[in-house]
């Protein structure tokens, strides 16, 4: 069996899971509900306080499955209890970035703004302190959506390799390269 679907999810107090007859996963939880369709060949079931994720046999697309859908579906128990925090930080002189309600204004050196118009499971907020680098700050109960847009931010202005400049996330290490050397006559 794959390591990690064998292995039980534990359902927190306060979390009620629902499986329908479609094979549809409802979490429900105190921070909000998510859904989640799992393949018809994969059978989620609940026993004493804990989700199980089972496959029919071993067949290569069954394994993968698997270990997919326990990843999905304990993912969904994790955002509904304590949620999903990302954080961005923008390195380069003049880099600005402000939010009014979901909208993200991006200034990243080139001669226009960014608009960026977040979903409504994002909340957003931006910092700027002095002498720190701004900071944009995602939290949402969907892993899946926060990654996705995190890396549609961070691709708006990538850090480079020498300077460092662009949109990297907090504690991220970049790869850096040493510059031109001075011809030596």
């Amino acid at each position: 069996m794959s390591r990690v679907g064998k292995a039980p999810i534990t359902i927190p107090s306060g979390v009620t899971v629902t499986v329908s007859n479609e094979n549809v996963v409802t979490v429900k939880g105190p921070k909000g509900e998510l859904h989640q369709a799992v393949d018809s060949d994969i059978t989620v079931s609940q026993e004493d306080g804990s989700i199980v994720v089972t496959r029919p046999s071993d067949q290569k697309r069954h394994k993968a499955l698997h270990g997919l859908y326990r990843a999905l579906l304990n993912n969904m128990v994790v955002g509904v209890t304590t949620g999903y925090k990302l954080e961005q930080e923008l390195v380069g002189v003049g880099y600005r970035a402000t939010n009014t309600g979901n909208t993200l204004d991006l200034v990243l050196g080139y001669s226009h703004h960014y608009v960026f118009e977040l979903p409504n499971e994002i909340k957003v907020t931006t910092t700027a302190e002095k002498g720190k680098n701004p900071t944009i700050i995602l939290e949402s109960i969907d892993k899946q959506l926060i990654g996705q847009v995190a890396a549609k931010i961070r691709s708006l202005r990538a850090p480079e390799p020498y300077k460092g400049k662009g949109i990297k996330f907090v504690g991220e290490e970049l790869r850096r390269k040493a510059g031109k050397s001075a011809s030596k006559k």
